[in-house]
């Protein structure tokens, strides 16, 4: 009995210490050894996880991504070391020809004046939100190129197309990654979407600026939103609950889960996302569907009710809030005036989540009944 007693122990004791191992793998960060290039040092990263870089004597840097691969860039001018392992793919700068599918890094790369680098786009004129993208479209500096599914391989070859940026959703096709690197175009798939933090996904500015040469730039603009942060850290948290949703063609409710990056930065406002209960592990998706009827029984005594235009189009008064569904009128939110709505840039404007952080804490502090526009919201009347 004592060795079968013993054996659990063991048992359980060699689970945990491998889990433990397990999460400290995934916390701790070891460069590679690149053969004829010496390690210098690493990025400092303060909320990103999906991502990191390592810099080598000579003005190399290694991006690794977390579960889609590694990207040696190399300074103009110069080669890639002898021996370098297959699985990296390798960068030459000057990166000015880019086809960006991935729609939340434009305005990334607006934020370091790297526009002009992106001159293939996966996204058409009347789909960007971005003004500097629209304008760069329309002055044929920036060419439609075909979405993710359906790439125009023909006319990306023709433009010398240097990298690929594409979202996870080219998974779904994986055949357009291998014909991209079948061509020779390095793919590159981002994931900022998955930053658990808001102000990670910002942070993958510092990235794309690893392509472009622009890590100063990029540390500056970075540092404002974190200024935002900290600023709004410091002041106390409300009791003030906060619901984030919109209603779609089929009359559900389409709420973000608890550990969404939305609901994270109604946390980091000060305020409590509700309905609260909303699966966060359950699946890899950030959002989930509910009947009106449960939505209602979850979130009508919310304090504040954002509704999220970016799939439907905004909304400018309470009546067209009230047409998608009567059950609005009985919140607490709807009958106390406290009801704003985003502006459909809000996905888009990847850079401005710090200022997003700020517009919702303002919104829940200000005592100005006459407060009717922020930065990425608008009051409902």
């Amino acid at each position: 009995m004592k060795k079968i007693i013993s054996y659990i122990f063991l048992t359980i004791a060699l689970i945990l210490g491998c889990t433990l191992g397990v999460q400290a793998a995934e916390k701790e960060h070891t460069p590679a050894d690149i053969p004829g290039l010496t390690f210098d040092h690493s990025m400092e990263l303060s909320y990103a996880k999906e991502f990191n870089v390592d810099y080598y004597d000579g003005g190399y840097a290694l991006i690794t991504i977390d579960q889609e691969g590694q990207f040696l860039v190399v300074p103009e001018g110069k080669e890639a070391p002898e021996g370098l392992d297959s699985d990296i793919a390798v960068l030459k700068q000057p990166l000015d020809h880019i086809y960006l599918v991935a729609t939340s890094a434009m305005d990334l790369f607006r934020a370091i004046d790297g526009i002009d680098s992106i001159n293939l786009s996966g996204t058409k004129e009347d789909g960007w939100y971005i003004q500097e993208a629209k304008d760069a479209m329309e002055q044929n500096k920036m060419i439609y190129a075909g979405k993710y599914s359906a790439p125009d391989y023909e006319l990306i070859l023709n433009e010398g197309c240097d990298l690929a940026i594409e979202s996870t959703m080219i998974h779904h096709n994986p055949e357009v990654q291998e014909k991209l690197e079948q061509f020779g175009i390095p793919v590159m798939v981002e994931r900022s979407s998955y930053e658990s933090h808001p102000l990670g996904r910002t942070e993958w500015m510092k990235l794309y600026a690893v392509l472009l040469g622009k890590e100063d730039l990029a540390e500056k603009v970075f540092k404002e939103q974190t200024d935002k942060l900290d600023k709004v850290l410091t002041a106390d948290k409300t009791d003030k609950t906060v619901a984030f949703f919109y209603i779609n063609s089929v009359g559900a409710v389409n709420v973000r889960k608890s550990g969404d990056y939305v609901s994270e930065m109604i946390s980091l406002a000060g305020g409590n996302y509700v309905p609260e209960d909303t699966g966060e592990n359950d699946n890899a998706l950030s959002t989930m569907n509910m009947q009106m009827e449960e939505f209602y029984a979850k979130a009508k005594d919310a304090d504040y009710i954002i509704y999220n235009s970016t799939i439907d189009g905004e909304l400018n008064t309470i009546d067209e809030l009230l047409s998608k569904s009567e059950l609005l009128a009985d919140f607490k939110a709807v009958k106390n005036g406290n009801v704003w709505c985003t502006g459909k840039n809000l996905f888009q404007e990847t850079t401005g989540l710090g200022t997003m952080i700020e517009d919702i804490h303002t919104m829940l502090t200000s005592d100005d009944d006459s407060l009717d526009e922020l930065t990425y919201m608008h009051r409902l009347k």
